[in-house]
């Protein structure tokens, strides 16, 4: 959920920090206090069009920081902060936007810089904003087969992943037929490119680990007067009269007429005597070193013009010498499926049938899946619908499949469809006009697929516009039903809306030196009657409208507890 928000220099606000709890929260206040403006950040929070414009008057930038609180370890927003690599520590996600008066913005997640879509991206798993205007997915056709999906993920999920499967395999041998199948001069320049490139590799008769060999080759030749000259003076150092094996061996001498006298000098004296011998054995290694060390400058010569060639394949074919080798191994057998081009187009069309006929199959599973889905689908909309006085209402999912036209997800077109009013045709949800109607259809569908979409914060801009009565009340009882599932923050004008809330939030504007300033205030039991009384009488607040605002609550308690 959405524990906290803080919004700093943002259109009229100056500073405001808000804690929010679990359940409904409701935002209230008088027209132009700034409600949808708190709305409108929480969108640019999640990676909604920024503008320079929404800088207060006289301010460098704005500020909005919120802190998101999981508590499902399942929650999809951990997969795709796993996607860009964002670490989440004790389930918190903090999503913050500086939007600079230039109207460039920086935004950030778990303190991390990322771009305006990864942020679109992670927070389309946290919020979901529905207003009067901005339907979301509900209202976007092309995403009618995924709620679908969503609805029936138990079993259309793993019948999808299935199709998904032989489809990419049915990709990869439609693009390599594709391929084979270009025209012959393009297939002909193609094959002079990747034989000459074939040949060039092989002429080169590269080795594994060829190039590492020859630079320490290399390293030594370039040192070769320091090396020899370092063993020479060693050698000198241990070799010769008054050197340092005369030293040890006279050492040797005395400690052995001690260790004759004294027994316990044997091991001192054995100690001398192997480090004696030993150094004599290093003494004629390096004097067969300096007898070997032959400086060649012709084979520096050569070590340079073979790195340069390994180096030129390199900057064609690869990074590494596996890579050229593995490059030649993938273009050689290019060359060959070229070649016996008319072979390879009868062996790949058979294949391509072959992975068609699975896919039919796998296709008609899914399309029967869905329908089935559909159905139960279409069932609850109804239910949700009687109970939002719309019984006469109709909803129907229309479906076009088409046999072998196959996409990534399956051979399926969905639409949602619905008819308001008996005796009128069935239209696309996406052409339903009437605010009233389309916020109780919307609210429907929402107190659904809430429970299917795993947003963490559903958001509800004034969606109950155009609507009163007993309308009113149901729309109230249906985005509590909603907050049940999901954390909901509800802007409403509906004192029955108000009543239900957990959380009463009131948003008034202030004047302060000359300027105009929003404010936010969680109401007391108290102070929600007196709000409540005013949303339904307006500005005259009599004892009358006092009774009815503890009636409504007393209700909205009483329908909770049922």
């Amino acid at each position: 959920m959405l524990a906290e928000l803080s919004i700093k220099n943002f259109a009229i606000i100056e500073k405001v920090s808000i804690s929010f709890e679990k359940g409904l929260t409701v935002l209230t206040g008088e027209t132009g206090a700034g409600k949808s403006i708190i709305i409108d950040a929480i969108h640019l929070l999640t990676g909604g069009r920024g503008s320079a414009e929404f800088v207060r008057h006289g301010e460098d930038k704005a500020e909005i920081e919120g802190l998101f609180q999981i508590d499902n370890p399942n929650h999809p927003v951990y997969g795709k902060t796993l996607e860009f690599g964002i670490d989440i520590e004790e389930g918190m996600v903090i999503l913050r936007r500086d939007i600079f008066r230039s109207g460039k913005s920086v935004c950030r997640i778990n303190g991390k810089l990322v771009t305006i879509s990864i942020l679109r991206e992670v927070g389309a798993t946290l919020v979901d904003i529905h207003g009067q205007h901005e339907h979301q997915e509900l209202m976007d056709e092309t995403r009618h087969l995924p709620l679908l999906d969503q609805f029936g993920a138990g079993e259309i999920a793993a019948s999808l992943q299935e199709y998904q499967q032989i489809f990419h395999r049915f990709e990869q041998t439609q693009s390599r037929l594709k391929a084979l199948s270009e025209n012959d001069r393009q297939m002909a320049h193609r094959l002079d490119l990747i034989q000459f490139q074939y040949d060039e590799i092989q002429k080169a008769n590269l080795k594994l680990n060829e190039d590492e060999e020859l630079l320490e080759e290399k390293r030594k030749l370039a040192n070769f007067e320091k090396i020899y000259e370092a063993i020479q003076l060693s050698f000198s150092g241990l070799q010769g009269e008054q050197r340092g094996l005369d030293w040890i061996g006279l050492v040797m001498g005395h400690m052995e007429n001690a260790a004759s006298l004294d027994a316990s000098y044997k091991e001192l004296y054995e100690a001398v005597a192997n480090s004696y011998y030993q150094l004599e054995d290093t003494a004629r290694s390096l004097r067969n070193q300096l007898d070997i060390l032959e400086y060649d400058p012709q084979r520096l010569n050569e070590i340079e013009d073979r790195l340069n060639e390994i180096n030129q394949l390199k900057r064609k074919y690869g990074k590494t010498i596996p890579e050229i080798l593995e490059y030649a191994a993938k273009i050689e057998e290019e060359i060959e499926t070229i070649q016996n081009k008319e072979t390879h187009i009868t062996e790949l069309e058979k294949e391509l049938n072959s992975i068609k006929k699975d896919l039919r199959i796998e296709a008609k599973q899914l399309t029967e899946l869905r329908h089935k889905w559909g159905e139960k689908l279409t069932g609850l909309i109804h239910k949700e619908l009687k109970d939002l006085y719309m019984d006469k209402t109709v909803f129907e999912i229309r479906f076009e499949t088409e046999q072998d036209h196959f996409s990534r997800n399956g051979a399926d077109h969905v639409e949602f469809y619905i008819s308001t009013n008996p005796g009128e045709p069935l239209k696309p949800l996406t052409k339903i006009a009437s605010g009233g109607e389309l916020s109780r259809i919307m609210l429907a569908l929402k107190s659904i697929f809430s429970k299917h979409q795993g947003v963490t914060s559903i958001i509800f801009d004034e969606v109950d516009t155009g609507v009163s009565g007993r309308v009113a009340q149901a729309i109230a009882e249906k985005i509590y039903k909603v907050a049940l599932d999901s954390q909901v923050l509800c802007i409403s004008h509906l004192p029955q809306v108000a009543a239900m809330a957990d959380t009463h939030l009131f948003i008034s504007k202030m004047i302060k030196e000359g300027r105009t300033s929003t404010a936010v205030t969680a109401l007391t039991e108290q102070e929600k009657i007196k709000e409540i009384s005013r949303m339904i009488s307006g500005v005259e607040i009599t004892d009358l409208t006092k009774q009815h605002a503890e009636e409504l609550l007393h209700l909205a308690a009483e329908t909770k507890r049922t």
